[in-house]
């Protein structure tokens, strides 16, 4: 059956994102890869059953993010990141909204207890002209999916180690 009229899907194209770290955009990154989660699976086999299988789940793998973006001498951005490399508490929460052509949020994932863990530029070259691209790496402890124009939390853990979220939430 054809959709009614008036209920068209709302694609995004990739190039309408933004990403803010603590309530902050601390850098406006050019490209976002890597967002994505696993549910790690056990598979049983039942005596007598030859034609099935039993598919339990389990925890929840979440992936890295790699962010890049032209290097600039935004110091809120070499703040953070010096800290990390000082083995300060930089764990943080972070946004990566997606808007349509019109401005409006389509969707919102929030990176929850995130923390870089690898930085690097690209190579200098003497004969080059191109912009100096850096590419930063950050870990996420659970993620958390809406479409909310910020999707950010208290950056507070509970005394058990938490950000109040556990694992995997949609809104």
């Amino acid at each position: 059956m054809p959709p009614s009229v008036g209920s068209f899907e709302n694609y995004v194209t990739t190039n309408r994102f933004w990403i803010e770290i603590d309530n902050d955009t601390k850098a406006r990154f050019s490209e976002c890869h890597g967002l994505g989660v696993s549910i790690k699976k056990d598979i049983y086999f039942e005596g007598g059953l030859n034609d099935q299988q039993r598919v339990f789940l389990g925890h929840a793998e979440f992936s890295n993010i790699t962010l890049k973006r032209g290097t600039t001498d935004c110091p809120a951005f070499f703040e953070w990141l010096g800290a990390a490399f000082e083995r300060k508490n930089t764990r943080s929460d972070a946004n990566i909204a997606l808007f349509n052509q019109a401005g409006e949020v389509m969707i919102s994932w929030t990176l929850i207890g995130s923390a870089p863990i690898d930085w690097k530029i690209a190579p200098l070259q003497a004969d080059g002209n191109s912009v100096v691209i850096e590419e930063l790496i950050i870990a996420i402890e659970g993620l958390k999916i809406g479409k909310t124009s910020t999707g950010a939390m208290s950056g507070e853990r509970n005394p058990l180690g938490f950000y109040g979220y556990s694992g995997w939430k949609q809104e």
